[in-house]
């Protein structure tokens, strides 16, 4: 029989790299789709495609028919002003689907969380899954709403639902349309707008191996459990180093004071954007970059099987994807 995947997000970073693994190894995929998505990563694949949104109240009917779900769907902003819509696509877009998949019957779930939800560790430290930050220390409203999301999911699991929670860290690689803020990096490197860098850190994978991991996830995760999906643990000057080996071009040297991005974040946020300017940098992306972030992906890796492929080609897939698809 072929296993019918209900997927989120499909349209989005990871879960177009996801969609496409799915079609690879045999499954029939259903992907929700808002109204007003931009379809490009879906283009010419062979899915059933309904439209509609996280909180629809007639999502169980959209998913009906199908075994299995990746919630993979969520809003990503470090602004403020996008607060509520944080937790509306976040936290109760993952309440009703996860209602909704236990009227139609999905036999199992894999919930796409985040490392943001687990925090960070002491200045430097390298966390697992066991971590777990207080959620008033967890830095913006998106990382706790990804938190609160989360926990959604967990109630679920004690309600007896089978569902499995993977966290991403940072991932790299094609497909990512919007960009991604790593990606925003790679073309501020690649377009020479990166005179300077903020000394910070991230774990970094390749977005297929989080599909993977996704697809390993269902196939072998435990119930309840999380599985960081991650691979290297590279500080921001090491990234750039690496790019500038890719490309030839050269990496920036200064490092920049943190109160510098502070408050230029700080005038447009709080001042520019009543006024209808647009701010280029977040309060809490600047906030956020204070330490590394810094996981361990070991448990994935052990029990699930999770790859670890090279990261340079990653970075070489996302340079090349970019290029030919004309964001430089």
């Amino acid at each position: 029989m072929t296993i019918k995947a209900f997927v989120t997000g499909g349209t989005g970073f990871i879960g177009a790299n996801l969609v496409r693994l799915l079609l690879k190894e045999g499954y029939e995929v259903r992907a929700l789709v808002r109204p007003q998505s931009n379809l490009e990563n879906l283009k010419n694949l062979d899915i059933e495609i309904v439209k509609g949104d996280l909180n629809d109240i007639n999502l169980t009917e959209k998913i009906r028919g199908c075994h299995v779900l990746f919630h993979v769907a969520a809003h990503y902003s470090l602004y403020q002003a996008d607060k509520d819509q944080l937790y509306e696509s976040n936290v109760l877009g993952t309440r009703s689907i996860l209602n909704a998949a236990k009227q139609a019957n999905v036999e199992r779930i894999v919930y796409t969380s985040s490392v943001a939800a687990i925090g960070v560790g002491k200045p430097g430290e390298i966390v697992n899954e066991t971590h777990q930050s207080p959620v008033n220390e967890l830095v913006g409203h998106y990382k706790k709403s990804k938190y609160w999301a989360e926990q959604e999911a967990k109630k679920a699991i004690i309600n007896g639902q089978d569902i499995v929670i993977v966290n991403p860290s940072t991932p790299i690689g094609p497909l990512d349309i919007k960009p991604t803020p790593t990606g925003d990096i790679i073309l501020r490197f690649l377009r020479r707008q990166m005179p300077a860098y903020v000394n910070t850190g991230l774990n970094i994978i390749d977005v297929r191996d989080v599909a993977q991991g996704h697809l390993l996830a269902l196939e072998k995760g435990e119930t309840g459990e999380r599985y960081i999906l991650g691979n290297k643990n590279l500080s921001l000057k090491a990234l750039l180093e690496e790019l500038s080996l890719l490309t030839g071009l050269k990496a920036p040297q200064q490092t920049l004071p943190l109160w510098l991005p502070l408050t230029v974040a700080w005038v447009e946020e709080t001042l520019l954007s009543p006024l209808g300017k647009k701010p280029s940098i977040p309060i809490d992306g600047v906030k956020m970059s204070k330490q590394p972030m810094y996981y361990d992906p070991a448990k994935a890796i052990n029990e699930l099987g999770l790859p670890s492929s090279p990261i340079e080609n990653a970075l070489k897939d996302a340079i090349t994807w970019f290029t030919n698809n004309g964001y430089l």
